[in-house]
């Protein structure tokens, strides 16, 4: 249930974000259909509150940030998925150096991605706290 109170909405805002960044640490632990599923339930919720944000709260720049933030989210997900399979191969195939490249490759992809989500959360901390 998404909170009707502007407060309340940003607080739910932070925890959902925050419980996706635990759940990234669940990820070489758990079944790959458990962390869609989680993925998917708090990038549903998120994509409630970006609305609610929007039209509720005429908070456009904060729903736009939302928007950006899933986007990076997405493609954090989706280099995290790559370096698992990097990884493996790596492991499968020790004689192809190549493969250690590919790994340095993505993780410098993965932070660049991480420094972006930084900048977005710091601009929701901004436009939340400006007219709060």
């Amino acid at each position: 249930m998404v909170p009707t109170d502007f407060k309340a909405l940003i607080l739910r805002f932070y925890h959902l974000q925050s419980e996706r960044v635990d759940t990234y640490r669940l990820f070489e632990e758990q079944l790959v259909h458990e962390i869609t599923q989680a993925f998917c339930g708090i990038s549903t919720e998120m994509l409630e509150i970006k609305g609610k944000l929007h039209h509720d709260f005429d908070r456009p720049a904060l729903s736009e940030h939302i928007d950006k933030l899933q986007s990076k989210e997405k493609q954090k997900l989706e280099l995290t998925v790559k370096l698992q399979l990097a990884r493996q191969r790596a492991q499968d195939h020790p004689e192809d150096e190549g493969c250690q490249e590919q790994i340095q490759e993505i993780k410098h992809e993965i932070i660049k991605n991480k420094e972006a989500l930084s900048e977005i959360m710091q601009d929701v901390k901004y436009d939340s706290e400006e007219l709060d």
